[in-house]
């Protein structure tokens, strides 16, 4: 009788484990679910007791799967199986109808796609939109999951809420419940953000169809969740598939998967978990520890002591006091205070998601404490929820919190220079001069290191935070966690515990990361000298003493922590009601407040477009209204308060144009979409194609449900809103009916101010319709003409010829469309003028005396309503006249001051710079920068408009806006901006501070500077530094970056820019402080991209960083770019350059090729290390080898490196920025991973990236405006390095492991199958292709990998044939054809168009150039094919088939040839030769030889004039 073997699946994730065992047949008999409260270790050892139980002595297989169970297979030594495998096991043998899978996990998120072309995607660090998402939404309603999902049943309106992350949510969920939202429509729209995040984060253009399973713990118990994926994605009842273990759904996949392995039985299980916690922690950085021992801290606990308010008991009290209610974003505060200012009564709680009830519950126990004589003279709210509370329980009145939180620090502190507050989800600091506000920082609508993600943490652990705080206190070993968002660091928590890190340590890390995070990223601090010598922190997260400890150790000074930190902003609006409040207050009287209750009623305003859905709340004390965007929201007349406003006015004016009547357009429609650059550009394009006879569709406004319309699409979620909108846009028109769409690329703006370095666009606003057309479907349908030409915009004359060739089927005349360039040209420059001078009338009134104005600075699309969210309006209502930046670029001469040390390379930030110039020079005036999330460009802008501010002591104000639309965050910033402005209004004058200007290298310091340069790549790199060594320069590549040089990098950049910068100055300054170095006598050199990447300002950032960091005495200089007195790039010095470039591409491909096949460990690094020796040595002069012979004998070193032949793996390409790309540090040894993992890793060559920014120049004379010097340069150039590539081609073509480089020519056409090669930023198009052609494919046959092929016979003529059994076939003829048929590609005919005046000379002439193959028998072809026939046929077979193909040879090329002989006088009689490639028309008929001459004879002369011009010089 066979013996039962059960089947055991575990799947361990982030938050939860999943057990099943399944019998001989498959079926289920035991599974559960439950949360490991972040100690899955415990967890999991528990379970297995229960398992063996029921296993009852049977064998039976075990496998394990999740985000953490590869951890615990590897320590345990059991097999594991990926999700991905396991989830489709399961599909296959539960739910073999699905098409696709939704799966949530506790912090992860899964669709993947079935059938014929199957794929998963999966979120990354970020675990928002998941069940741990969701369980911190539930946490701030005061609820669990199941609760949240219970209440959602129920709701009738979906808010939008930002489900990208967790911390933003928090945001705008606690906005909604200070708003007086229901909880059932805040739990409704909590859900539907997941779907949202979902759909939009993962499908990115792939349509999420077809019968679609639901799995996963969250869509397993929360069926309203369910319900909400089903309606968005519009499923019939049959196509949803759920299943009722689809909690479980990836085990029970795991133990299906794990069926024919490995079999257990309960003593070698045992043996197994007895190494569960066997966990190393070399995985996790560690710290110092917060305090040395005991005494240490006793010490600290009595200097804090000092700092109590006084105290006065309430019920022996008798007179006024005063009421202070900090409203905040997940806790309520009031204090009370004596008329000599003693806390006689405090209150603080969580809001519980209704603040509202809970500050109700506190007043009713306030009065029931106060005794008869005591009354209440005055009462002041502050905090998120200051204007429902002022309403609700009638306070005296309200002020914003920055104002608050002053006077409470002040109180303690007179001479505070440095106030810090960390609420639950806000951080606000500032600092103070002279007892005023000088600047003011909050986080940019982002909790990242708050008091909430603490709390959060020590929930799910089962603790209080004031239990987790004090594990911190003991802590040992702290984690160091880093300072990036606190999604992330939530991940690094979760592999901390993986690899065994105690609670305290981790509850330590979270400590220092908070205040890091406060520091570096908020204040952006660079010296703690900034700070000052009175420092006052407060804010309930300050209560943690380890919090409060690492404060102090991150900045070295002693700070103040009141005894009320909690109380701050409640103790501040306390005294202000002490200071204001004169009269009796209007605060709810105890009888009122006894039958206090209110109700709420939603209704759609009407009163004007907008329609905005208000909610009234009626309380006893007045009505308060949400959601409308002005009075008549609230039922009040429009009135006169609010001051101008010049983005309304330019929305308008921009896109107020009137079309054509269809009757009248005789081409038809076009449409163009409100998005990104047609803010600017569409008075421009309307008045265009209206001269040109076209009806111009607009799509229709911006709005949530447009955006949500083709959300599916958008590629990526770290999109700015305003790119994103865009696929709407587009949809919208699709919609429309209109069937032929323009949206050009323009990467080049116009160059406004004449200083600047360049004129770029941004990257997104000059490339989307790239990324637009590849990820919508329906852009391909054939009805659908989607036009998205790159377009030198500014360029008139090269404009309308370009515009000829995109329109040539429409039968524009060139005149005609001259014609409508210059009406399109001057209709533009009159809507630029009017926005200018509308500007310049503002701005006069203002100057005037009739009030003060703002120039909010951000881009022409933050004129759309949909994407500044109402923000214009909510200035103009404070009575501050709102000017938009474009109207005050234009300043005068006399204002142009040096700008901050910036690369000024994109033309709308030029704008952005001016526009603070001018503010600077005007103190009537304050700037608000308007910035969208993810972009990544005002990393830099940011920082250089805040420098030009604050060097003429001028606050700066930074908001940030996305997809959502409460923006009670900024209108904290911006009162407090009011409030600052009111108080500096009589500030005496301050000396401007002068502009840093960075120290130049000289050509004496090239004698005597040490020259430090980054390590961009340590194979390649190692070479430029003997080159330029051997040049006479002492360069020196900094070592690889450590986590101190990481931590240097943060600090000192703005923490928005990429990693890379990070990186590049982390290691630098690391270098610098290492004291290895005399600063005196070291300089900095780097490279520069020059395009319109952020890369091209990594001199300007390194430049600001020396100069924070005190080293601006050190200059920096550009190996490449900016010219410099004490260098200069010598035709001797760029070839070394380019030799150690090539040596470094050989090293390694031949290094990645060899390693994962190598028979001795080692070998292949132990050979590489020889070689890179041997080229420095070759390349210092040192060997007497030339570069050829050096790179014949690294070459074959390599092909003879003893491999294991019989082994074969997957080859896996990495691609991406170059410095990411072949930087260990920077992509985290992607590649040592790879191959730890069973991979051949194929790295692009760096050769590539610069034949491609050559070739740039050919793109942008073919494109856009390119002038044909620089393309001549840029052939020579192309020339050069191939030249010295050619050695290498040749080592590597005769090797016979290797493959050589296919040309640029190649990558360019697989890159335009897909996109167009104007895409230049960056690494642009050439990051698209990892080009391994046939030359490879053959050279991999044989050595063979492959089982068959199809190549050229000439190719495999080149190979060694040696000990490789094959044979030669036809390819397959089809069933209609007679012969064989072969194409051999060194047949180049060329055409002589019949009546030529010379065609016998023009013979005469190809013949002195041209190797002639006449006829398909001519005996030099037969020769030749008989060489080839002898070289690789191995049997009569396969010579048959190879005498068969030549006989049935048919000439496959037609090319343009250009190598025209040339006269003394430049002039040439030889007929024009064309290209055929492509071009049927000629051969199918379509034209006549002289109509197809004529058609491309401009592009052609063209052609030859440029070769000819090129000769002559």
């Amino acid at each position: 009788m066979q013996k039962m073997i059960y089947h055991l699946g575990v799947d361990i994730g982030s938050t939860t484990i999943k057990f099943v065992v399944l019998d001989e047949k498959e079926r289920i008999i035991f599974k559960d679910y439950f949360r490991h409260l972040s100690d899955p270790s415990t967890a999991f050892l528990q379970e297995i007791q229960k398992i063996l139980a029921i296993i009852d002595g049977r064998e039976f297989s075990l496998i394990l799967t999740g985000s953490a169970g590869f951890g615990f297979a590897e320590r345990m030594g059991v097999p594991h199986v990926q999700e991905v495998i396991a989830c489709r096991a399961a599909l296959r043998s539960l739910l073999p109808e699905a098409e696709t899978a939704v799966e949530l996990g506790g912090e992860d998120a899964k669709i993947t796609w079935l059938g014929s072309s199957p794929e998963q995607r999966m979120n990354g660090v970020c675990a928002g939109g998941t069940g741990a998402f969701i369980d911190h939404m539930a946490s701030l309603l005061g609820t669990d999951a199941t609760g949240l999902g219970s209440m959602a049943e129920s709701c009738k309106r979906i808010y939008p809420i930002a489900s990208r992350c967790g911390v933003f949510a928090k945001t705008d969920v606690q906005a909604l419940i200070n708003d007086g939202a229901s909880k059932e429509d805040i739990a409704g729209s909590v859900l539907q953000a997941v779907v949202h995040q979902t759909i939009g984060n993962l499908s990115q253009g792939r349509p999420i169809s077809g019968k679609v399973a639901f799995l996963g713990g969250p869509l397993h118990f929360l069926p309203q969740l369910r319900k909400q994926f089903i309606a968005t994605l519009k499923l019939q009842a049959d196509a949803a598939l759920i299943t009722e273990d689809a909690d479980c759904f990836v085990a029970i996949g795991a133990a299906l998967a794990g069926k024919d392995g490995e079999i257990f039985n309960e003593e070698k299980l045992l043996q197994a978990l007895a190494k569960v916690n066997d966990a190393p922690l070399d995985a996790v950085a560690k710290l110092p520890p917060l305090f040395a021992d005991e005494a240490d801290y006793e010490k600290f606990c009595c200097r804090h002591a000092q700092h109590q308010v006084e105290r006065e008991a309430l019920a022996a009290y008798n007179g006024k006091c005063y009421l202070g209610i900090d409203s905040g974003s997940t806790t309520l505060k009031m204090a009370l205070l004596s008329e000599d200012n003693k806390l006689l009564w405090s209150y603080y709680s969580g809001n519980n998601g209704n603040p509202v009830q809970i500050a109700a519950a506190a007043l009713k126990d306030l009065y029931g404490k106060m005794p008869a004589g005591a009354v209440i003279g005055g009462a002041a709210v502050t905090g998120y929820g200051e204007e429902m509370m002022k309403v609700a329980f009638g306070a005296d009145f309200g002020e914003v919190e920055t104002v608050a939180h002053l006077r409470a620090a002040q109180f303690f502190a007179p001479q505070v220079s440095f106030l810090i507050d960390i609420g639950g989800q806000d951080i606000k600091c500032f600092f103070v001069k002279n007892g005023i506000p000088d600047r003011l920082m909050l986080n940019e609508a982002c909790s990242a290191g708050c008091g909430s993600f603490i709390e959060n943490f020590a929930q799910g652990l089962g603790l209080d935070a004031g239990e987790f705080a004090k594990l911190a206190l003991t802590a040992k070993e702290p984690v160091d966690l880093g300072v990036r968002c606190t999604v992330f660091m939530n991940s690094k928590v979760k592999q901390a515990q993986k690899d065994g890190a105690a609670i305290g340590d981790i509850a330590a890390g979270l400590a220092i990361s908070v205040v890091k995070n406060a520091l570096y990223k908020v204040i952006r601090l660079r010296d703690a000298g900034e700070l000052g010598d009175t420092i006052v922190v407060q804010g309930g997260t300050f209560h943690s003493d380890a919090i409060l400890r690492a404060m102090e150790q991150l900045t070295g000074k002693e700070v103040i922590r009141p005894d009320i930190a909690g109380l701050m902003g409640a103790f501040g609006a306390a005294l202000l009601a002490h200071d204001r409040c004169q009269e009796k207050s209007t605060l709810v009287d105890a009888t009122t407040l006894s039958a206090f209750d209110y109700r709420s009623k939603s209704y759609r305003c009407g009163g004007c477009g907008n329609n905005c859905l208000v909610t009234a709340h009626y309380f006893p004390a007045g009505v308060f209204h949400t959601g409308n965007r002005c009075p008549r929201g609230a039922g009040l007349p429009m009135t006169n308060t609010s001051a101008p406003n010049m983005y309304a006015y330019k929305y308008h004016r921009v896109f107020d144009y009137e079309p054509l009547p269809v009757e009248a357009a005789k081409r038809g429609v076009i449409g163009i979409p409100r998005i990104l650059n047609m803010y600017e550009d569409y008075p421009f394009w309307f008045t265009l194609f209206t001269r040109l006879g076209y009806r111009v569709e607009l799509s229709g406004p911006s709005s949530k449900e447009l955006y949500e319309s083709a959300m599916a699409s958008i590629p990526s979620d770290s999109l700015c809103y305003p790119a994103k909108l865009v696929h709407g846009h587009i949809h919208d028109l699709l919609v429309k009916g209109v069937k032929k769409i323009f949206y050009p690329c323009v990467p080049y703006n116009e160059k406004e101010c004449q200083k600047a370095n360049n004129c770029y666009n941004c990257p997104v606003v000059a490339t989307y319709a790239e990324s637009v057309y590849a990820n919508m479907e329906e852009l391909r349908a054939a009805d659908v003409e989607f036009m998205h030409p790159f377009l030198p915009l500014y360029h008139d004359k090269r404009l309308a010829e370009r515009l000829a060739e995109v329109f040539r089927q429409e039968g524009l005349k060139h005149k005609e469309l001259e014609a409508a360039v210059q009406a399109a040209r001057t209709e533009q420059l009159s809507y630029k003028q009017e926005i200018r001078d509308m500007g310049h009338k503002l701005l006069q009134k203002v100057l005037d005396g009739h009030g003060h104005a703002v120039v909010l600075a951000g881009r022409p699309y933050h004129a759309d309503p949909e994407i500044n969210h109402g923000l214009p309006e909510m200035i103009a209502s404070f009575g501050l006249t709102v000017i938009s930046e474009d109207a005050v670029a234009d300043l005068p001469e006399s204002l142009k001051g040096q700008l901050p040390v910036v690369v000024d390379q994109w033309s709308w930030h030029s704008r952005l710079y001016r526009a603070a110039e001018f503010v600077a020079a005007h103190k009537e005036l304050e700037l608000i920068q308007l910035s969208s999330f993810g972009c990544g460009l005002d990393a830099i802008t940011s920082d250089v408009v805040k420098e030009i501010l604050e060097r003429h002591h001028r606050l700066y104000t930074l908001l940030k806006v996305d997809e959502i639309n409460h923006i009670s965050s900024a209108r904290i910033r911006i009162r407090s901006l009011l409030a600052a402005m009111r108080e500096r209004i009589d500030k005496h004058q301050e000396t401007d501070i002068p502009a840093y200007i960075p120290p130049s290298f000289s050509k004496t310091m090239r004698n005597t500077h040490v020259i430090l340069a980054p390590q961009l790549s340590p194979v390649h790199f190692q070479f430029m530094e003997t080159a330029l060594r051997r040049a006479g320069y002492k360069l020196e590549i900094a070592p690889l970056p450590d986590r101190e040089a990481v931590a240097l990098g943060l600090k000192y950049v703005n923490n928005d820019i990429c990693y890379p910068a990070i990186l590049v100055i982390g290691q630098m300054l690391r270098a610098l402080t290492s004291g290895k170095y005399d600063l005196n006598k070291t300089s900095i050199a780097l490279f520069q991209s020059g395009g319109a990447c952020r890369a091209t300002n990594y001199i300007a950032l390194m430049r600001r960083a020396l100069r924070d960091a005190g080293l601006g005495s050190i200059p920096v200089f550009s190996l490449y770019g900016e010219k410099s007195d004490g260098f200069s790039l010598s035709w001797h010095l760029l070839k070394d350059m380019v030799k150690g470039l090539l040596y470094g591409d050989l090293l390694m491909q031949l290094l990645h090729r060899v390693r994962p096949y190598e028979q001795e460990k080692g070998a292949a690094d132990a050979l590489y290390k020889l070689m890179s020796q041997l080229c420095k040595d070759s390349l210092a002069g040192l060997t007497g080898l030339s570069f050829e012979q050096t790179i014949k004998r690294v070459t074959a070193a390599f092909d003879v490196l003893p491999l294991r032949d019989n082994v074969r793996k997957p080859k896996v390409g990495i691609v991406g920025e170059i410095l990411v790309k072949y930087h260990p540090v920077a992509n985290n040894n992607i590649v040592s991973y790879l191959e730890a993992e069973g991979a051949e890793v194929i790295l692009p060559n760096m050769m590539d990236f610069f034949l491609y920014a050559a070739y740039d120049e050919q793109v942008k004379r073919r494109l856009l405006d390119g002038t044909l010097g620089n393309v001549i340069k840029s052939k020579l150039f192309m020339k050069f390095l191939d030249y010295y590539r050619k050695p290498l081609n040749i080592a590597l073509q005769k090797s016979k492991r290797f493959s050589a480089y296919e040309p640029l020519s190649a990558l360019i056409a697989l890159a335009e199958k897909h996109l167009s090669t104007g895409n230049m930023a960056g690494e642009g198009w050439v990051n698209t292709e990892l080009y391994q052609g046939d030359n490879y494919l053959s050279a991999a046959f044989f050595r063979g990998e492959l089982a068959m092929m199809c190549t050229w016979a000439a190719r495999a003529a080149d190979q060694d044939t040696k000990g490789l059994d094959y044979g030669i076939l036809y390819i397959p003829k089809g069933p209609q054809a007679e012969d064989y048929s072969s194409a051999v590609i060194e047949y180049n005919p060329f055409g002589i168009y019949k009546g030529h005046a010379n065609p016998e000379g023009c013979v005469k002439l190809l013949n002195q150039f041209v190797r002639p193959y006449y006829a398909k028998d001519s005996e030099e072809i037969k020769a030749e094919i008989a060489v080839e026939i002898s070289a690789i046929a191995l049997d009569e077979g396969s010579v048959n088939t190879l005498e068969t193909v030549a006989d049935y040879a048919v000439p496959a090329n037609y090319r343009l040839y250009q190598r025209v002989p040339v006269g003394e006088d430049g002039s040439s009689n030889c007929a024009t030769v064309i290209w055929y490639s492509g071009r049927r028309e000629f051969f199918d008929g379509g034209k006549s030889p002289q109509q197809y001459f004529d058609s491309v004879a401009e592009m052609v002369n063209q052609a030859l004039l440029e070769h000819v011009y090129s000769m002559k010089k």
